[in-house]
C-alpha cells in the first residue's frame, strides 16, 4: 500500500522523470501564459486498480493566485496531495509543493517541497537565479541550464505548449530541477482523441512521458496523459502501471478556468 499511494501522488504532480544522455534544446524557452489565470482551482482523484476494480485512494488539488514576490508579479501555484482516511491507516500521505512563477516568462523564482509520506518527511526550499544559472536549495548551490523548471511550474509551463505545431511522434523537451538534481525531460506527443473520464467525455490531447525504471514505475513510455483540447489544456487524466497494479488520476472538479471548457462533449 505504501508503493500505491506514493506512486499515485507522484503521478498527480508529474514527477516521473525522463533522462537523455545530453540536454535537449528547449524550443519554447520563456513564453507568455495563455492557458491559466489566478484563482484557478483543479481537483483530481486518485484511483488504484490491482484486481480489476478501481478504488479511490486519495486526491490532489492545484491552485493558483497572483501575488508580489521580491518586487515581481508572480503566480503562486500550489499542489497538495493527501491519502484518504482509510488509507491513512496503512500509509498516510500529506504532500505540499509550491512554486512562485514570474508572470513575464513563466520561469520559477522559488520552489518549496514539504512532504510527509508515512512519517518520512522531506523539506527543500529552492531559490532560482536564472541569470547566474544556479539553484540555491536547503542543501547547497547547484548549476542549472537555461529555462529550468521545477516540478509544479513545469505543469503550468507545459499547459502553454502549442500542440498544433507538432505531429504524432514528436518529442518536446523540458528541463526540471528536483531533489537537487537536473533532469533533461521530454514528452512524446501522440495525437488527439476523445476520452471518457469519471467527469465526462472530452476532446483531448494525448502524450506520453518516457519513464526511467525504478522502484515504483516501469521503464519506457508506459505513462499516458490526456489534457483538454481547448485553450485551457486542463489535465483530464494520468494513467500508468506500477509494480503492484495500475494508477489512474482523473480530474473531477474545477473553478475559475481562463476559458470555457469547450472540449467537454458530455457530462458523465
Amino acid at each position: 500500500m505504501r508503493i500505491v499511494l506514493k506512486s499515485a501522488l507522484m503521478l498527480v504532480i508529474f514527477s516521473a522523470f525522463t533522462q537523455q544522455s545530453k540536454a535537449p534544446s528547449n524550443i519554447f524557452c520563456g513564453i507568455k501564459n495563455t492557458a491559466f489565470k489566478e484563482g484557478e482551482v483543479i481537483t483530481m482523484k486518485v484511483f488504484y486498480n490491482s484486481l480489476g476494480i478501481y478504488i479511490g485512494a486519495g486526491e490532489a488539488t492545484f491552485t493558483s493566485s497572483l501575488e508580489r514576490f521580491n518586487g515581481k508579479t508572480v503566480y503562486h501555484c500550489v499542489g497538495e496531495g493527501k491519502s484518504y482516511s482509510f488509507f491513512d491507516n496503512f500509509f498516510k500521505v500529506r504532500d505540499r509543493y509550491e512554486t512562485y512563477i514570474d508572470t513575464a516568462n513563466l520561469f520559477p523564482i522559488k520552489f518549496i517541497r514539504n512532504v510527509d509520506e508515512g512519517g518520512y518527511k522531506i523539506y527543500n526550499n529552492v531559490t532560482f537565479n536564472h541569470t547566474a544559472g544556479t539553484a540555491v536549495s536547503t542543501n547547497g548551490v547547484f548549476k542549472t541550464p537555461n529555462c529550468i523548471q521545477d516540478v509544479i511550474s513545469s505543469i503550468y509551463y507545459a499547459r502553454n505548449i502549442n500542440f498544433d505545431q507538432y505531429k504524432a511522434g514528436d518529442k518536446i523537451p523540458l528541463d526540471m530541477f528536483l531533489d537537487d538534481e537536473v533532469y533533461h525531460l521530454y514528452i512524446r506527443y501522440i495525437g488527439k482523441e476523445n476520452i471518457k473520464t469519471r467527469y465526462g467525455k472530452f476532446r483531448a490531447i494525448k502524450f506520453k512521458p518516457l519513464l526511467i525504471k525504478g522502484t515504483m514505475f516501469e521503464g519506457g513510455e508506459k505513462m499516458t496523459v490526456w489534457v483538454s483540447d481547448d485553450p485551457n489544456h486542463l489535465v483530464l487524466r494520468v494513467e500508468s502501471p506500477i509494480v503492484v497494479g495500475t494508477i489512474k488520476v482523473d480530474m473531477y472538479g474545477y473553478k475559475n478556468l481562463r476559458y470555457p471548457l469547450t472540449s467537454l462533449l458530455s457530462l458523465r
